[in-house]
């Protein structure tokens, strides 16, 4: 958990710096420090997602369950 918080910490000041550094305006540093880091999150779910159906599909055949369905009702 101390990890999580730490590197959302640095996530916020990184977007923060960046954003300070090109616009100049604290206001608008502090909305995309704010707003950046949950679209991103939201962004690597999706990911996750497609990434996760990507690595089925590269296993051999006989190791993928034929149906879902079937290991729900064993």
């Amino acid at each position: 958990m101390l990890k999580t918080l730490t590197f959302t910490i640095m996530h916020f000041c990184i977007a923060f710096a960046v954003t300070y550094a090109l616009t100049g305006s604290v206001a608008a540093s502090g909305m995309v420090a704010a707003i950046e880091p949950l679209c991103n999150s939201v962004g690597f779910y999706f990911h996750e997602k497609v990434w996760q159906r990507f690595e089925r599909r590269r296993q051999p055949a006989a190791e993928r369950p034929k149906h879902a369905w079937l290991h729900h009702h064993a």
